[in-house]
């Protein structure tokens, strides 16, 4: 199979492109590099099976060539991050909805297979733990930014469906709930990797709002091994599924979790969310995934549970610190599979 990953150089783009690549696929990775990173696919760079391309979504020409030539397409392409969000929302919803649209366009001529990787995020403020594929969303006004990733997602599922009632696309959308691991970045205010850095560091450790909003961390490798299977199974085409844990855990344990694991002598503080962000910045106080959905079409079962989580992406910047420090002496060797 020959599959093109739109976003592939990013956090969860990167290992999904490996996976497939290790399972002896083929693999074209477009990646404009606004939030991936070219070290992210380091060890594909000169993989046979693979091919990157350094270019926008929005390029219309190159993607409808990249769609022509694929089997099947992961959209993984989108703007991400609370922080980014907040202080780039045109930017936000131009990527999410623009791009999102350009891709179904293309994959709709020649019924190419395309899942769509949404986000927990268009669940908005509703209440109802744990939530359901077919839940109602629950979004914030329009007069607060924040919301802007959350709705701009959701138009991008309601237009997947669409492609799919009215052109007969098949598409998969997969809402992704805190996805975690090595690779990701704390640059857009990703929780975890900005907790296991400021713990590295012996940095105060710090908690937006009062620490006491929950969240149930999944590990990148079990995301990536529902993403392919789901791509896999004819049944998911027209379905929304939810991919996640359900083993939740505050904030605030989280940053003390970290602490201990890192051996830190970090503190720890607590933000005020209007300091973090911005004024009247508003929250998910509990974001818990109904996961019986997608468990029953591919028996899909987290495999990491929360410490062994925290410990990999410890040990990830823990060696990325050490490789750095020896990058400056040699040369970084090529690792194949």
């Amino acid at each position: 199979m020959r599959y093109l990953i739109t976003g592939g150089a990013g956090f969860i783009g990167s290992h999904l492109a490996e996976r497939l690549v290790r399972d002896g696929h083929n693999v074209v990775i477009l990646d404009d590099l606004c939030t991936g990173a070219i070290h992210n696919i380091e060890r594909l760079k000169n993989h046979p099976s693979c091919d990157y391309i350094i270019d926008t979504i929005f390029n219309r020409s190159l993607l409808a060539e990249l769609v022509d030539d694929c089997d099947v397409i992961f959209h993984l392409a989108a703007s991400v991050g609370v922080r980014l969000i907040v202080e780039s929302p045109v930017r936000t919803i131009d990527t999410n909805v623009k791009g999102t649209e350009g891709v179904l366009e293309c994959a709709a001529k020649k019924k190419k297979k395309v899942l769509i990787a949404s986000t927990s995020e268009v669940y908005g403020k509703a209440r109802k733990i744990p939530f359901s594929e077919d839940d109602d969303l629950v979004m914030g006004p329009t007069c607060k930014g924040r919301w802007s990733y959350a709705c701009s997602k959701a138009i991008d599922e309601f237009l997947a469906l669409a492609y799919w009632k009215e052109h007969r696309l098949p598409v998969v959308i997969a809402r992704l709930f805190n996805t975690v691991g090595p690779r990701q970045t704390g640059r857009y205010g990703m929780v975890l990797p900005t907790f296991v850095r400021q713990a590295l560091l012996c940095q105060p450790l710090t908690v937006f709002g009062d620490g006491t909003q929950s969240r149930c961390f999944a590990h990148v490798s079990d995301a990536v091994e529902a993403l392919i299977g789901l791509s896999e199974h004819p049944q998911a085409v027209g379905e929304i599924f939810n991919i996640g844990s359900q083993q939740e855990i505050t904030i605030g344990e989280l940053a003390e979790l970290v602490k201990t694991m890192a051996h830190s002598s970090s503190t720890i503080e607590y933000v005020p969310y209007d300091e973090a962000y911005e004024e009247g910045f508003e929250d998910m106080h509990r974001r818990v995934p109904d996961i019986s959905k997608i468990q029953r079409l591919i028996n899909f079962q987290p495999t990491k549970n929360t410490h062994e989580i925290v410990q990999s992406v410890i040990d990830y910047y823990g060696a990325t610190s050490k490789s750095r420090r020896e990058d400056r002496r040699q040369p970084v060797a090529e690792i194949s599979f």
